[in-house]
């Protein structure tokens, strides 16, 4: 189930927000402009079906996107809990980091662990099947997939460089807790 904790950046132990509903997680989000929606397939899909079936299961939703902000480049990316470069992959996106694009993702099976740090506030959002966030372009944020990641996403892009971190630097990431597949937490 897709959830929403907001904790103060200085107390990663307590959530002062907690959202469980879909309409609370997007009314939640909205003052800091991240889009949260959810899209339904236009049939039926499966793991392990090709790209193109899987842009034709979601072509309304997707043509309707990139019609409002214009993206260049759609693309599709499946990650498996027997990936090789698995770890590599997960370690990649742990620290704080911000684009000069919005980053716009949507899982189509799976989940992952989208978390926002914006004005003194860290947004943790648990995204699953069915979940498409729209992160603004120099929000900072971390995405953990997993030590065992399982998930396939629809990704959108306007720059044909695709996924481009600034890094921060910053050790906030460490301070909050990791995304633990299939564990259920308050």
């Amino acid at each position: 189930m897709s959830r929403l904790r907001i904790f103060e950046e200085d107390h990663p132990d307590q959530p002062v927000v907690v959202a469980r509903t879909h309409a609370d997680i997007a009314r939640e989000l909205a003052p800091i402009h991240v889009g949260f929606e959810q899209w339904e397939a236009a049939q039926p899909i499966a793991p392990g079906d090709p790209h193109e079936k899987i842009f034709a299961a979601y072509k309304a939703d997707i043509d309707r996107l990139v019609a409002e902000r214009g993206f260049k480049t759609v693309d599709v990316v499946s990650i498996a809990p027997d990936n090789p470069k698995r770890e590599e992959m997960r370690t990649k996106f742990l620290e704080e980091h911000f684009h000069k694009e919005d980053e716009v993702r949507f899982f189509v099976a799976g989940s992952g662990l989208f978390t926002l740090h914006v004005e003194g506030r860290v947004y943790e959002l648990l995204c699953e099947s069915g979940d498409l966030v729209a992160v603004p372009d120099g929000m900072t944020h971390w995405f953990d997939m997993g030590p065992e990641p399982s998930f396939v996403a629809i990704r959108f892009f306007t720059e044909p460089d695709g996924w481009v971190g600034h890094f921060t630097g910053k050790d906030i990431a460490q301070k909050f807790p990791r995304y633990e597949t299939g564990q259920a937490r308050e």
